[in-house]
């Protein structure tokens, strides 16, 4: 449109598109968003001006050479982190649904927090003493409010931890396949992600104890607690030999708790509560059973290693937001807070299980373990199958789902999918994912 014409008007918009009055609101408030609309009251919507073109395009080419050769790749997080196209079955994803999410209670968690007269005043250094006081009850195991370091989320609390424990060069050991977000952080770091092969039951402990060995790392990064992606729970017997390992390699044992609250059977107790020699440094996170914004969490250390993270901490981002420090903390002191867990178990175990006899119907070919917990689901491809083309062909039958491969710190022994059933509008929306899904694989 020419800059100044006026847009049809609204009504027009939504007989023209068969869209509603609200979507048609949201549009035209993005557009205006963008610049690329401006918006007159009693007048309506117009093109807006074009900026002028201010000649030659500046040169940029010298920020290569004063970049170097260190890279930042963030393409594995954005995929997960980037929204679905429109009527696209969502497979894939590391959050609740919104209509699973406590959004009133947060609403009035944070009308309440935002409410006191110190809520914007600075916090004391390592967090509200009271959700301090929380976390440390909730985890159990002899920890004390001292020992918490509340953290701006989950992914922060990574970057804090590993940077505070390892220099730039080091080693990690971490679960093969894991977290994509760990490699993530820890390849911006300057890490070396070393892979130890994770089965049924775990991480394998022998294999640990010889990667300790062969690479000579200092740390060693774990979901004990519905593994994403496999789901898998970190078997009895291995807990105990996996800080045997940790200790003979005068190592530390980074416990990432991300699930806990979303443990559709019970989960062990933390490792941390094994742990009586300060080896484990415990990452307690509720934003994956709350809502993605809700950028609070906690790092829990004892010893000389508590320190050395506090101090990591202040000095790359001073203290966590405290209004967001008092939501949750009023969230997990309401009594809906136990309702709300009640709810997304039950919920998670439904999912689960539409989602796996939908599996049974449509793909029975693929081997898939039950969860006890968490978000995912973990597919066995066929031999020969290309799992990063059969996800982007998926997307293209309008089906979101994740390729196992970005899960490997290194090569990976067979191809997989990551099938999350939490994320997804609908029971009904899981089964017509896996429906479109079987007909991409079988083409």
């Amino acid at each position: 449109m020419s800059p100044g014409e006026r847009l049809p008007s609204s009504r027009a918009l939504v007989d023209r598109h068969r869209v509603s009055p609200v979507t048609v609101s949201r549009a035209l408030g993005l557009l205006a968003a963008e610049g690329l609309v401006v918006t007159r009251p009693g007048s309506g919507a117009f093109a807006a001006p074009r900026a002028e073109a201010g000649g030659e395009p500046a040169d940029l080419d010298w920020q290569a050479v004063t970049l170097g050769d260190r890279s930042v790749d963030a393409s594995g997080v954005s995929w997960l982190l980037t929204p679905a196209p429109d009527g696209t079955a969502t497979l894939s994803g590391g959050y609740l649904h919104p209509t699973l999410q406590p959004v009133r209670a947060l609403a009035t968690a944070a009308a309440r927090a935002a409410r006191r007269p110190d809520a914007w005043e600075m916090p004391r250094l390592g967090g509200v003493p009271e959700l301090r006081a929380w976390f440390a009850r909730t985890v159990g195991g002899g920890v004390s409010p001292a020992d918490v370091l509340i953290t701006s989320g989950g992914q922060q609390s990574l970057t804090t931890v590993l940077r505070a424990l390892l220099p730039p060069g080091a080693p990690l050991l971490v679960e093969s396949p894991t977290y994509l977000g760990v490699l993530a952080v820890a390849r911006a770091s300057g890490l070396h992600p070393v892979p130890v092969p994770v089965d049924a039951g775990g991480v394998r402990p022998d294999l640990l104890a010889e990667a300790f060995a062969m690479s000579g790392a200092r740390a060693f990064y774990t979901q004990p607690a519905f593994h994403n992606p496999t789901g898998t729970v970190l078997a009895a017997e291995r807990r105990e030999r996996v800080l045997d390992a940790a200790r003979a390699a005068g190592a530390f044992v980074v416990e990432d708790d991300y699930a806990r609250y979303l443990g559709i059977e019970a989960p062990p107790p933390p490792l941390i509560t094994q742990d009586t020699g300060g080896r484990v440094v415990h990452i307690a996170s509720l934003t994956k059973a709350t809502a993605p914004s809700l950028r609070v969490a906690a790092v829990i250390a004892r010893g000389p290693v508590a320190e050395r993270i506090r101090a990591t901490q202040l000095v790359e981002e001073f203290f966590p937001a405290r209004p967001l420090q008092e939501t949750l903390l009023e969230l997990v002191s309401s009594p809906g807070w136990p309702r709300h867990l009640r709810s997304v178990r039950a919920a998670l175990r439904s999912r689960r299980d539409a989602l796996l006899t939908a599996f049974a119907r449509d793909l029975p070919e693929l081997r898939i373990d039950r969860p006890a917990g968490g978000l995912h689901l973990w597919a066995r491809l066929p031999d020969g199958v290309d799992d990063t083309a059969l996800a982007e062909a998926a997307l293209r039958a309008g089906v979101l789902v994740s390729a196992g491969r970005p899960f490997f710190p290194a090569e990976a022994p067979a191809p997989h999918l990551r099938i999350s059933y939490a994320t997804a509008a609908s029971e009904a929306e899981l089964a017509e994912g896996v429906r479109r899904l079987a007909a991409v694989l079988r083409s």
